[in-house]
């Protein structure tokens, strides 16, 4: 039996909704990224991150074990309009480890919010990062782990930008390092798509004493 729908239209409308999660993710989208280094900053400073090999093993824990993860479980649940956006918020204030990495999921969720606000004249409430995306995105034709993924390649590139940026990385050993990331972001996407909220594990703790020591450094570039 036929279904009325013509030819190619979901394919048209995937493509559609997958420019509008690019453009969400975008460093053009207002949401400020480029100001917060979730402790890479101070990692950098202290000499743990030195070169391109040490910033490669560094952006894999925090995506493998850490913020990456936990983020991608969140966003992942967040597409599902029967979970509460109001407990994963919780959760993810929770998941926090220091002032500094609540600050930059706090502030970076509210300005996706008001942007997406702004963009499609619609009302939905602050919530951190990786809930905000989630819960816009749950209005768009798009798999849970496609847009995690998405997501996680925009986190780990932003990181990378900047490495580049505060210690001597050139711009080809930035994307050297983003593209051997590559396998670890799909995994952890496809990952997150099916892991409950309740069973998160992460544990980096290096870095999660960086962005607390990140607080209290004299001289900084980044918010975190």
């Amino acid at each position: 039996m036929g279904t009325g729908v013509p030819s190619g239209m979901t394919t048209a409308m995937t493509d559609a909704d997958l420019l509008t999660l690019t453009q969400w993710l975008s460093p053009a989208f207002p949401v400020g990224s480029f100001a917060y280094s979730h402790g890479l900053e101070q990692a950098i400073d202290a000499g743990a991150v030195r070169d391109a090999e040490a910033l490669f093993i560094w952006l894999s824990n925090i995506l493998d074990r850490g913020t990456g993860r936990s983020d991608a479980v969140l966003l992942c649940a967040a597409q599902k309009r029967s979970v509460s956006v109001e407990a994963l918020s919780d959760l993810a204030r929770a998941l926090c480890s220091s002032r500094e990495r609540w600050e930059e999921t706090r502030a970076q969720g509210a300005a996706f919010t008001e942007a997406f606000n702004a963009l499609n004249d619609f009302s939905h409430d602050p919530a951190p990062l990786p809930v905000a995306v989630g819960h816009a995105a749950s209005l768009l034709h798009l798999a849970p782990e496609r847009v995690a993924t998405l997501y996680l390649h925009a986190f780990a590139s932003n990181l990378v930008s900047c490495a580049v940026r505060f210690m001597p990385l050139g711009q080809n050993a930035g994307q050297r390092v983003l593209a051997r990331l590559h396998p670890l972001i799909e995994a952890v996407g496809a990952e997150a798509a099916t892991t409950r909220p309740e069973a998160i594990r992460v544990s980096t703790p290096g870095a999660d004493l960086g962005a607390m020591q990140h607080e209290t450094m004299d001289v900084r570039i980044f918010k975190t």
